[in-house]
């Protein structure tokens, strides 16, 4: 079995990511499978169709089940739903073969897509800052301290 070099860069990416990577990287093979989705319903493929919603599905899975309710509060709770809801819609356009609905998902798991983009800018934007407050630390830890009795 031979792999293309987007498939290999994928697998390396997917195991040196964190998490919030990774839940970008669902989303983006999610709107790549609807996408598909789509082309093959417009070409009357339903096994195609039928096969890359089913991997949509899948990989819905993966985001729903990533998600922490306890810990995630509210905004875990909108998404649940939401997963909820796409999961039907997903249902739907393949019962009925339409594109229409499924193009509006995925204008909708492109903002989500987007508003994980900027978590993780601004997770990034975080460590950067506290590794760049660290030496000063460190330098000021660097005296030994001394205890008077």
């Amino acid at each position: 079995m031979t792999l293309d070099a987007s498939s290999a860069y994928r697998r390396t990416d997917g195991h040196s990511a964190g998490p919030i990577r990774l839940i970008i990287m669902l989303y983006e093979q999610l709107i790549k499978d609807v996408q598909r989705a789509i082309a093959a319903m417009e070409k009357k493929d339903i096994g195609g169709r039928t096969s890359e919603l089913d991997h949509a599905l899948r990989v819905l899975g993966q985001l729903q089940g990533s998600l922490d309710i306890e810990k995630g509060g509210t905004v875990a709770n909108n998404l649940d739903n939401y997963y909820h809801t796409l999961r039907a819609s997903l249902l739907q356009a393949q019962i009925h073969a339409s594109p229409v609905e499924l193009r509006k998902q995925i204008q909708l798991l492109l903002e989500l897509r987007e508003a994980w983009v900027q978590v993780e800018r601004s997770a990034q934007s975080t460590s950067e800052q506290i590794a760049s407050a660290t030496p000063m630390v460190q330098t000021s830890l660097e005296k030994p301290l001394r205890w008077s009795t």
